[in-house]
């Protein structure tokens, strides 16, 4: 048995990313229902709502599901109670130490993963005691690594240092990105934009619009001073470009970022001032579709990519 579908009690090994203002239970709970591990984005939730979102998703779905949880959350402690009080099963943590939150989940129960960027920090994950880590390669959209490693590279690396579970995340849409980042060592794949351009994800119809017109070199990753982030070239992406022009403080870089940009975005659909994040694989991503579909085609086009492996000859 996969130590992914194992670990989650799922029927593949495709995790739903729990991207921000994508991800509200309608997503999760399709996910799940689907066969997937679907995640409710808690990034862009104010406590109350995260839990009327794990309700819903409760009543949505006999499956399991998550919770992604960003640990830079401004009211934390509420969120890990609330998880706790819901009985989420399963929680995914990110920016941030791994060994802040790690135990108090685990006393309680609750299965553990960590999101990162290399293999330094995938061994830090293992020691604070996580039960699998989700390498990120830095293709992907929204919130990235500094390293800028690439997931055909990172995910081998991690492979190498590690004993638990590992998942690739970055760069996969697809049955046969599945399959490759399997080859390399993964024991299962986070998916993250294909799900963004799906009818159940939460995001504003604009958005999944831009997503399915984004084409290669359609995204670049910017705003490094702050947090790297990975954009569609939209007005707002033009904006920090040309501020980059004139050398510009911190400062200056955060008052032109202001609040709620990813908000403006990409759940209200404003194409020009908004912070579209989305990853380079958009180019692969040609229409919106029912997450159930989104899947079918995966795991039918992985099992004919295995087959064709075996064919090679040199």
């Amino acid at each position: 048995m996969n130590k992914i579908t194992q670990l989650f009690n799922i029927k593949y090994p495709i995790i739903q990313g729990g991207m921000i203002w994508n991800s509200g239970y309608k997503l999760a709970s399709a996910v799940s229902n689907a066969g997937g591990l679907g995640l409710i984005g808690a990034g862009s939730m104010y406590p109350e709502v995260l839990r009327e979102h794990i309700q819903k998703c409760k009543k949505a779905t006999d499956k399991p599901f998550g919770v992604n949880i960003p640990m830079l959350y401004p009211n934390i402690e509420e969120i890990m109670n609330i998880v706790v009080d819901e009985g989420v099963k399963i929680v995914f943590t990110s920016a941030g130490n791994p060994k802040t939150w790690t135990s108090f989940l685990k006393e309680r129960g609750i299965t553990v993963v960590h999101v990162v960027s290399s293999s330094v920090f995938a061994l830090k994950a293992q020691d604070a005691g996580v039960d699998a880590v989700v390498a990120e390669g830095f293709e992907a959209g929204g919130h990235n690594g500094r390293e800028e490693t690439t997931t055909l590279t990172l995910i081998p690396m991690v492979k190498e240092k590690i004993r638990i579970p590992l998942i690739a995340a970055g760069g996969i849409a697809t049955g046969r990105g599945m399959l490759a980042a399997m080859v390399l060592g993964a024991d299962g794949v986070q998916v993250g934009s294909r799900f963004a351009a799906s009818f159940e994800s939460s995001a504003h119809n604009n958005f999944k619009d831009t997503i399915v017109n984004t084409t290669e070199g359609g995204t670049q990753l910017t705003l490094k001073e702050l947090a790297p982030v990975r954009l569609v070239k939209n007005k707002f992406y033009q904006d920090v470009q040309d501020l980059y022009q004139k050398c510009p403080s911190k400062e200056e870089l955060v008052h032109l970022l202001g609040r709620a940009r990813a908000k403006k975005g990409m759940f209200e659909g404003d194409l020009d001032e908004g912070e579209l994040e989305i990853g380079q694989v958009a180019g692969l991503i040609h229409e919106i579709l029912p997450v159930e579909e989104i899947i079918r085609q995966m795991i039918a086009e992985f099992e004919v990519a295995s087959k064709e492996k075996t064919t090679f000859e040199f």
